[in-house]
């Protein structure tokens, strides 16, 4: 009888098959022709020019199996359609290859080609889950609200003194034992008092200045200062405020309105609508995304599956990809990011790995009931999609296909699109 392991082991290997395929006769005679082509070019022999010695004479000096791997590469993408024909499998990765044996007559290549798990959803139906229902508070309207008069904040000139809120423009150089530093002077320099943005202690001593006036500040750099040779030191500023200048809220009147350039917004009233349906707006995404979530957790804790590793690696290798581009945006490449974060690839991959997992179960999951539900696109509604797409990124229809994947892909993320409504209308 076997064990829990025995049968675990079963059901793994009644997904992963092993196919071979072998390339004889003029394909491979023709292939290595082609390596042979290939190699004579830079092929240096005594008594003969380059690229001019014979094939017998060739192979006297190098052997026949400086060929072998050269053909084997030309006909690796034959070798593959042969496999996928014969053996009717369809893969859920791609397979990995492996030589397995190489001479004169023949190739013999070993295709592991990994399908689809059986997928067993027990419950999908009667889960009785709701979506979250929102609503906005005054106090959220009122915090938008000030966002927005903060943007069109103006800076007015202000006579007086420097105080706290108050945006200084000033002059400044930094000494360190009398000698000026690198990186410590600035000309014209907006300073928002309260900021922080200057080392402890340095903007408190500029509040209370006047334009015109000037003054030594001094200060002693933070022990832990980027720089090692200002860490702790004692320093002197000598500062010049040019001018002074405060932010000024807005009136909610006219001119701020053709400002704001929100079409049918003239009053305050229309403008707290405007940001009441806006905020709904996405505490409803947010719901409906939570709610979504939520159904598929609830299914996934029904579902009977036992994944392929090999599933999940190529999931976290699109995990990997996809934040990659993601710190590109940002200007960070994925080697600065390990040196920022003190990690390695490793680490971000096992990071990855759970989401990456959940991502397999959940497709597999809906691909399942899709089939029990019978949920069908038809190519003409992909077509349709797709050029609404196209038009809706104002691109091409072909060149959106081409980014996208093609209109099998545009065909499935519908399906799946259509399950999880289905599952949604289930679950009530």
């Amino acid at each position: 009888m076997a064990n829990k392991k025995d049968e675990n082991k079963e059901t793994k290997n009644k997904n992963i098959h092993e196919v071979v395929i072998k390339i004889d006769g003029d394909v491979w005679k023709n292939a290595l022709d082609k390596a042979f082509n290939d190699k004579k070019k830079d092929a240096k022999v005594d008594g003969f020019r380059k690229g001019k010695v014979p094939k017998d004479i060739y192979i006297k000096k190098f052997g026949i199996e400086s060929l072998f791997l050269p053909a084997a590469d030309m006909v690796l993408q034959d070798a593959y359609v042969k496999a996928m024909e014969e053996s009717k499998l369809e893969p859920v990765v791609q397979p990995d290859v492996n030589l397995k044996s190489i001479d004169e007559e023949k190739v013999e290549f070993t295709f592991k080609i990994i399908t689809k798990p059986d997928v067993k959803v027990k419950k999908y139906k009667g889960l009785n889950i709701k979506p979250e229902k929102v609503k906005v508070t005054k106090e959220e309207i009122d915090h938008e609200l000030s966002h927005i008069l903060e943007r069109y904040t103006e800076l007015v000139n202000k006579d007086g003194k420097v105080e706290n809120g108050n945006i200084a423009i000033i002059d400044f150089e930094g000494f360190k034992d009398g000698k000026p530093f690198e990186g410590g002077k600035g000309e014209n320099y907006s300073l928002e008092i309260g900021s922080n943005t200057f080392i402890p202690g340095f903007e408190e001593q500029v509040i209370g200045m006047m334009p015109g006036e000037e003054k030594d500040i001094n200060l002693e750099f933070p022990k832990d200062y980027g720089v090692e040779d200002l860490q702790g030191a004692p320093v002197v500023f000598k500062v010049k405020v040019n001018e002074i200048k405060e932010k000024q809220t807005r009136e909610l009147d006219e001119d701020f309105f053709e400002d704001l350039g929100l079409e049918g917004v003239d009053s305050k009233e229309k403008l707290e609508k405007e940001i009441e349906a806006s905020i709904k707006a996405q505490k409803e995404m947010d719901a409906e995304n939570k709610y979504i979530d939520k159904i598929l957790e609830e299914v996934g804790k029904n579902v009977e599956v036992d994944i392929p590793e090999e599933m999940v690696s190529e999931e976290v290798d699109r995990l990997m990809h996809r934040f990659e581009e993601q710190m590109k945006m940002q200007g960070i490449s994925l080697d600065v990011y390990y040196q920022f974060t003190n990690s390695k690839e490793e680490d971000l991959r096992n990071q990855l790995e759970k989401e990456a997992y959940q991502n397999v179960l959940y497709r597999l999951m809906l691909e399942e009931i899709m089939n029990i539900e019978k949920i069908e696109i038809s190519m003409e509604e992909a077509e349709k999609e797709a050029e609404e797409l196209a038009k809706k990124y104002q691109v091409e229809k072909e060149e959106f296909l081409k980014q996208f994947g093609g209109i099998d892909m545009i065909k499935y993320d519908l399906e799946m699109r259509k399950t999880i409504d289905k599952l949604k209308e289930l679950n009530k």
